[in-house]
Formats: structure tokens, sequence, C-alpha cells
């Protein structure tokens, strides 16, 4: 059952947890490389940001892994990055429309350019969400997504105020990535899978090094490139209609490597941080029949975060949150704790 799990900080020792996991992600998800070292150096950084004494984001990494409580198994990951594009570039591609009229031939020939843009300069990043395939059905996967929202809502001054997320690019079934193919690796002498593991390692700065920084126009690509652009991963379609949901929106830029869509958004426009309010938790060891709601939870700062679903009741006009005890455990909550919540369907 969801409500048998929780999000919380991934911490160092869970390297052999994130590794095996990492091993099941497939080509192109950067944020989350096959490589042990990698990992480690990632879950360190991660700890030193959480227990960072900060007034506003400085090119953090938060990291969060979901574990079943009863056996401390560990079955997903997510993460924010708290500023990017700030110490090194974090390079796009925007799309553009240019249209450009021929008199003699009374004709107008309208076609789309990638430019090479840094617009996301200082934004915060989500990115890194993985669940393993047996539990996607399970809203488990709602749960990675959304804690990463309420972190944000509970720590703002560590976050900007523009949050973006990129998603992996749209591969054929054997793996071949058709804008790499068309475009990229024009420009390198690398096949996708070794390009996607120095991408996994290093960040995209080599592509931009290496690629012209002149507008390159898509008629001139391969048709199976073209249409790659801006096109999830088939295994990212779903991921791309709960990021609608939550309020990102896909505005023309793509990612430099397989041109997956980057999504944008205000945290304060997030679903997630809109519908969710505060309240005084009180342990309900016999809630009443009926009067229980659905919500996603959390509570504590930093370190102590943890994020879950549970069932509860709102009282005192909005000032109090029933709770079972199941609840509080999983929350680590005492009576007169306080708590994020936000109903759910």
């Amino acid at each position: 059952m969801a409500e048998d799990w929780i999000v919380r900080p991934a911490l160092a020792a869970d390297v052999d947890a994130v590794y095996e996991l990492a091993g099941r992600t497939g080509p192109g998800f950067t944020n989350l490389p096959h490589d042990r070292d990698a990992l480690r150096q990632r879950l360190e950084r991660s700890e030193r940001s959480f227990t960072a004494d900060l007034t506003g984001p400085d090119d953090e990494l938060y990291m969060f892994v979901l574990e079943e409580t009863a056996s401390g198994r560990i079955a997903g990951t997510a993460l924010i990055f708290s500023r990017v594009g700030t110490k090194k570039p974090f390079y796009s591609y925007k799309i553009t429309r240019l249209s450009q009229y021929s008199r003699q031939l009374d004709r107008i020939v309208t076609t789309e350019v990638l430019n090479l843009v840094n617009d996301f300069a200082g934004a915060s990043e989500v990115g890194g969400l993985f669940l393993v395939p047996e539990l996607r059905r399970s809203g488990l996967g709602v749960l990675l997504a959304r804690s990463r929202y309420l972190f944000m809502a509970l720590h703002r001054e560590r976050f900007s105020e523009q949050v973006l997320t990129e998603l992996r690019g749209y591969q054929e079934p054997d793996g071949v990535s058709p804008f790499w193919e068309g475009l990229t690796k024009r420009f390198f002498n690398l096949e996708f899978a070794e390009a996607d593991r120095f991408h996994a390692l290093n960040g995209n700065q080599f592509i931009a090094d290496l690629m012209p920084k002149y507008p390159i126009y898509t008629i001139l690509l391969p048709p199976e490139a073209q249409a790659a652009i801006g096109k999830p991963h088939p295994a990212g379609a779903a991921a791309m209609k709960l990021l609608e949901a939550e309020g990102f929106r896909h505005e023309g830029y793509v990612d430099l490597f397989d041109a997956g869509p980057t999504m944008q958004a205000q945290v304060g426009d997030l679903l997630t941080v809109k519908d969710s309010a505060s309240a005084m938790a009180q342990n309900d060891p016999a809630p009443e029949a009926g009067g229980q709601m659905r919500l996603l939870l959390a509570a504590g700062r930093l370190c102590d975060f943890r994020a879950w679903q549970g069932h509860g009741r709102i009282a005192d006009a909005g000032e109090t949150l029933h709770l079972t005890p199941q609840s509080m455990a999983r929350g680590r909550l005492s009576d007169h704790d306080f708590a994020l919540y936000v109903p759910m369907p």
C-alpha cells in the first residue's frame, strides 16, 4: 500500500541501494548515473546540502529516496538542484519560428530554428525521478514527485522563484536517439550510449563546447530528428502529464543532448504548493467513521523531512489535523507538531 512508504533525504549509506536503482533506469537518465563513485559523490554532496546553514540557494543538491517503512527497502529517487546555470552554464536549445518572404516568388517560407541559450541561469531544477516499474501504478510516483514541491514549500528561502525540469528525450525501442543521430553525433566521434554515460558523469558542457554556436535550421535535419524535438521518452509521457497537471509548461526549450522537453513554472504556482496548508497534528487513535480524508503529508526541517500519504481529518477551521497513529509515526510527529497537508482525490 502507498501508505507503507515515506520519502526522506538520501544518505551516503544508501549508495548500494541507489546504485542498484541506477542500473534499472536505462539510457538517457543522466541524473542517476550507473557509476558507484559518481553516486557516492552526489549523495555526499546532498548530505552537505541538507546540513548547510543557508539563507538563499547556492548550487545545492537535495536527493530523496522512497523507503518502505517496514522493510527499509528503497524503490525510488527524486532530487532538486537549488540553483543552476550560475557556476557553470545551463545550456538549452530554444525553438523559435522564422518566416522569410520572397517578393519575386510571392512565397513565405517558415521554419523552426534552434538557438543555444542560457535562459534558466539562477532557476531551481527538479529531476532524478525514478520508481521501480513494479510500483508505478501504486500512486507512489505521485508521492515521489510531489514530495519535492512540499520540501520547497517548507524551505522557500533555499530555492529560486522559477523552477524547471528536463524530461528524457525520445528514443526508438532499440535505444537510438533520433536527435543525437541526426544532429549532435555529427560533431562528435561518439555513439549515443558512450555520450550518454559521459553526459551523466560530466554534464552537457562538452556538447556546448563543440556544437556550432549559430542557429540550427531544423528543416536541414532528417525527418526523424525533427519529429523527436520536444518529444519525451515513451517512459516519460505519463510524467509529462503529471508535470502539466502540477502547473509546468513547455515553452519551446529542449535539451541539447536528446531534444527532450524542458518545462518550467513558478514555485508559488505549483498545484502542490498552492493547495498545501499547515496545521497542528493531533493523534487520533479512534478516527470518526467517514470523516477521514486521503492526504499528502509532509513534516520536518531539512534532514528530518518526511513526506508520506495517509488519512486524516481537518478540524478547527483548518488549524488542527487529526491523524491516525500510523500517519503520526510515518512523519515522526508528536501532538502539537505542525505538518503540511494537501487533500488528494
